[in-house]
């Protein structure tokens, strides 16, 4: 299994699709938060209407996902479940690979380690940072990976989004939202970008949580070891000096 995440991450990062060159945009700070369960279900609700359709989770199982996010397997199955699979499935995609490269020009590439091979923080900014760029195949355009291959899948959500440049100026650092293009409003949008990338970053390693959880336990067992051992050596000591 180590070995075929490590051959996905190096595909990840030769990927165009998935990781351009840096724009140089400054990124707004985001902090993923494990401990939040309603975060992690909508973004795994946002995934599976938005994203699961092209980008696969080829690593996670619907029933994992489930269970660590508290969702009833009923309800998993009915509402995020739209391929037909069993929840004991991996996550993938029902899209044609062939299709999918004379579409896009490449198939799109599988998502689970894409928090790690980049970060929380960067899948936030690109979410959003899509603006309207009718030179673009997709007509779209992206901050923090310029020329991005593929549509805006959220536009419906965040609107159409534009760059607002003072007269003169080549590098453009301001985005606008056309007023009522979109569903959600600037700070909903907002949130929702958070949990698609707080659930992504969840996704690159499920067993974060748990490993940190049984980490203070080890550290809590090293130090009353510690003390048992020093008070072990100073007896063994004490009639050599």
């Amino acid at each position: 299994m180590s070995v075929r995440i490590l051959l996905l991450a190096a595909a990840l990062a030769a990927s165009p699709t998935v990781l351009g060159a840096a724009t140089g945009w400054p990124m707004q700070p985001m902090t993923p938060d494990l401990e939040d369960q309603p975060s992690l279900q909508r973004g795994l609700g946002l995934y599976a209407n938005y994203c699961l359709g092209c980008h696969a989770l080829g690593f996670q199982r619907y029933e994992r996902t489930a269970d660590d996010l508290g969702i009833p397997h009923d309800v998993a199955l009915n509402e995020l479940v739209f391929t037909g699979q069993k929840i004991g499935e991996l996550m993938t995609t029902a899209m044609d690979p062939e299709s999918a490269k004379a579409w896009f020009g490449a198939p799109p590439p599988d998502l689970t380690m894409v928090a790690r091979v980049r970060s929380p923080e960067w899948i936030y900014n690109y979410l959003k940072t899509f603006y309207i760029d009718e030179s673009r195949p997709f007509g779209v355009n992206n901050k923090v990976f310029g020329n991005v291959g593929m549509p805006h899948a959220l536009i419906g959500l965040q609107g159409a989004q534009r760059e607002a440049c003072p007269a003169g100026t080549a590098d453009c650092r301001e985005l606008v939202v056309e007023a009522g293009s979109g569903l959600l409003t600037q700070e909903q949008y907002d949130q929702a970008a958070y949990d698609l990338a707080n659930f992504l970053h969840y996704v690159g390693e499920p067993m974060r949580l748990e490993r940190q959880r049984l980490g203070i336990y080890v550290l809590i067992f090293l130090a009353v070891f510690g003390v048992f051992t020093y008070l072990l050596n100073r007896e063994f000591w004490k009639d050599v000096h």
